[in-house]
C-alpha cells in the first residue's frame, strides 16, 4: 500500500480529486449562505449537467455539446502545459487561441477556404504569435508573461477589426459558417449521428490523438528530453550543446499552434460565433491554466481535467436563475483550481507521513534487533 502510494502518479490522481471534493464542498457553503433551501438542488444540478435529462436522444445531445467545448479546451490545456514543461508559463495562449479564431474565421468567411485550409491557418495564427513570443523571450529577455498579456489585447483588437468585415449586419456577430460557407465545417464522420448532436466533428478524436503525441514526444523522445532540460536550467542545456534559445522559440511556436487549432476545433463546428464588439479576451485560454493544473499537468490528466471543468461550466446553466446566478460553476471552477496552488503541499504532506511512517518502522526494527542481539549475549554469558 505504501508502496502504490509514493506513485507520482496515484498522488497527483488522489490531490486532483482531493481538489475536486473541497472545491464542491466550499461552492455548496456559498450557496448555503445565498439560500440555504435550494442549495442541495443547485449544487446537484452543476454536477449533473447532462445527466439533468432523461435518459435519452435528449442526453446524448447535451452529452455531445460538451464534448464539443471540452476539445478546445483540452488544446488550451495542452498549450499552456507543454510551455510549463519547458519552464515557461504561457499565459499568452488566450491571444494565441484569438489569433487561430482570427484566421480560421476569416478564411471559411471571406476567402472561402474548405475546412482543412481553415485549420491550417488557424493553427498558424497561433504558432506566428507564440513564435513572436519566443522570440522575444529568446533574444531580448522580455519575460513570456509580460509580452503574452500585451500581446493577448492586441490579439483581440486586431481580430475584432478583422472579423468587421465578416460580421452579420443585424447583430455583432459573425456569421454562420453552415449557411455562407459549409465546406469550411469540420467534418463529423458519423458523429454527429452517434451523439445527436450537429456540432460534433472530427475535433474530438483529433484531440485524443494530440494528447496521446504530446505525451509521446515530451516523455519519450530526445527532443522532449531537450526540451524539459532547458525548462529546468537553460544554461545547463546551453553548456550540455543544447540551443537553447531555439528550445524556447520552438516550445512557444508549438504552443501557441496547440491553442489556434483549439479555436478551429470551437469556431469551424459552428457552435458559436465570434463577438465582434468583445471587450475582453475569451475565457478558453485561462480556463486551459486551470485545466492544465488540475490535471497535474499531464497530458492525459488535462484531457480528463479539461471535460471536468467544461462539464460543470455547463451543468451551471442548470442552476434555477432566480435564486442563483449560473456563473456559480466558474466560483467552484476557481476554488478549485485555487486549491490546485496547493498541490506540491499535498505531495510533500503525504511523502512527509510516508517518510515518518517509514523512519518509525526501521526504529522499531533495530530496537528489536539490538533487544534481539541483547538477549542472545545474555544466554551467551550463562
Amino acid at each position: 500500500m505504501r508502496k502504490f502510494m509514493k506513485n507520482n502518479a496515484v498522488q497527483s490522481i488522489l490531490i486532483s480529486v482531493l481538489c475536486i471534493i473541497l472545491g464542491m464542498l466550499i461552492g455548496y457553503i456559498v450557496l448555503l449562505f445565498i439560500e440555504p433551501s435550494g442549495a442541495a438542488d443547485a449544487i446537484l444540478s452543476v454536477i449533473k449537467n447532462f445527466f439533468f435529462y432523461p435518459e435519452g436522444a435528449v442526453r446524448t445531445k447535451y452529452f455531445g455539446a460538451t464534448l464539443v467545448k471540452t476539445a478546445p479546451l483540452v488544446m488550451c490545456s495542452l498549450s499552456i502545459l507543454f510551455a510549463y514543461k519547458v519552464g515557461l508559463f504561457n499565459i499568452g495562449a488566450a491571444g494565441q487561441y484569438v489569433a487561430g479564431a482570427a484566421l480560421g474565421i476569416y478564411a471559411a468567411l471571406a476567402l472561402g477556404c474548405n475546412w482543412f485550409i481553415c485549420l491550417l491557418l488557424a493553427t498558424a495564427a497561433g504558432a506566428a504569435l507564440g513564435a513572436l513570443t519566443g522570440a522575444l523571450k529568446a533574444y531580448c529577455n522580455v519575460n513570456e508573461v509580460i509580452s503574452g498579456i500585451m500581446l493577448n489585447w492586441i490579439a483581440l483588437y486586431s481580430t475584432n477589426m478583422l472579423l468587421t468585415g465578416v460580421k452579420n449586419p443585424n447583430t455583432p456577430y459573425t456569421i454562420n459558417i453552415s449557411a455562407k460557407n459549409p465546406d469550411a465545417l469540420l467534418p463529423t464522420l458519423g458523429l454527429d449521428t452517434l451523439l445527436n448532436n450537429k456540432y460534433a466533428s472530427v475535433a474530438i478524436p483529433l484531440v485524443i490523438l494530440i494528447v496521446l503525441l504530446i505525451w509521446v514526444i515530451l516523455s519519450k523522445t530526445k527532443f522532449g528530453y531537450e526540451l524539459r532540460a532547458t525548462g529546468l536550467n537553460k544554461n545547463a542545456a546551453k553548456y550540455c550543446g543544447m540551443k537553447e534559445k531555439r528550445n524556447i522559440i520552438v516550445t512557444l511556436i508549438i504552443s501557441g499552434a496547440l491553442a489556434g487549432m483549439g479555436a478551429a476545433f470551437l469556431y469551424l463546428t459552428d457552435i458559436e460565433q465570434w463577438q465582434c464588439s468583445a471587450s475582453s479576451v475569451p475565457a478558453m485560454g485561462f480556463n486551459g491554466i486551470a485545466a492544465a493544473f488540475l490535471g497535474c499537468l499531464d497530458p492525459i490528466g488535462s484531457l480528463l481535467s479539461s471535460f471536468f471543468i467544461q462539464h460543470i461550466t455547463s451543468g451551471g446553466g442548470y442552476v434555477d436563475k432566480t435564486v442563483y446566478c449560473s456563473q456559480i460553476s466558474d466560483l467552484i471552477s476557481s476554488i478549485i483550481i485555487y486549491l490546485c496552488g496547493f498541490v506540491l503541499f499535498f505531495r510533500e504532506y503525504i511523502n512527509r507521513r510516508i517518510a515518518l511512517r517509514e523512519e518509525r518502522e526501521l526504529e522499531n526494527a533495530l530496537e528489536a534487533a539490538k533487544a534481539e542481539d541483547s538477549d542472545n549475549k545474555g544466554g551467551e554469558g550463562k
